[in-house]
């Protein structure tokens, strides 16, 4: 995907310039697409409050044991067999809601509005408001997404504009001039946070 209209509109911000600078080049929205929603959903449940290493790992071996399978075979998966791989019993009943929802619900999610098919996906017990905007983001390519119940993001953000306390308000304001770009905003933080690499007022 080609973010050079992004990042004309973004540059105009200091921040995100130096960033574009650093990171422009090697940011992608395309590396975590999967076809199968249920799957995708699924592997965003596993990063759900693990660390980053974590989730690859247990990520890994749940796409080795799912290869192949249909999602009325993941769904007869014991639950014990799920959890021998490093997720949790919650997880799991977390995972199998979400692979039920896709059998009983045929959705055209393609053609919903970012906020119904937060408002749909969270009707699944397990998904909630981070896991909805994180399938916006890498598997609908929607392009004006910033979660605030991302803490990389939001630590990102503290560090790159030296703000020790971030209200609302202020995280309001600054995300709003960023539309409607928000997704590739944040594509750049957490690639700043990931590299500790962050914009620095001395620099400039």
């Amino acid at each position: 995907m080609n973010f050079r209209k992004a990042f004309d509109h973004l540059k105009s911000d200091k921040v995100m310039s130096f960033l574009i600078l650093k990171f422009g080049k090697i940011i992608t929205i395309e590396d975590r697409y999967e076809k199968n929603y249920a799957k995708a959903i699924s592997l965003l449940i596993i990063e759900q409050q693990v660390s980053f290493k974590a989730a690859i790992t247990i990520k890994k071996r749940f796409n080795k044991l799912i290869n192949k399978k249909t999602n009325k075979d993941i769904l007869n998966i014991k639950d014990e067999k799920m959890q021998s791989i490093g997720i949790s019993k919650r997880k799991v009943n977390y995972i199998k809601n979400t692979f039920n929802y896709f059998e009983e619900k045929k959705i055209e999610f393609e053609k919903l509005e970012d906020y119904k098919i937060i408002e749909e996906l969270v009707k699944i017990k397990g998904v909630g408001m981070w896991t909805s905007q994180m399938f916006l983001i890498f598997i609908m390519f929607r392009l004006n997404i910033f979660s605030k119940g991302d803490l990389a993001l939001i630590n990102s953000v503290k560090k790159n504009y030296g703000i020790e306390k971030l209200d609302d308000f202020r995280l309001e304001t600054l995300t709003k001039k960023w539309e409607p770009y928000k997704t590739i905003a944040s594509l750049l933080l957490w690639k700043s946070i990931e590299n500790q690499v962050f914009f620095s007022k001395k620099k400039y």
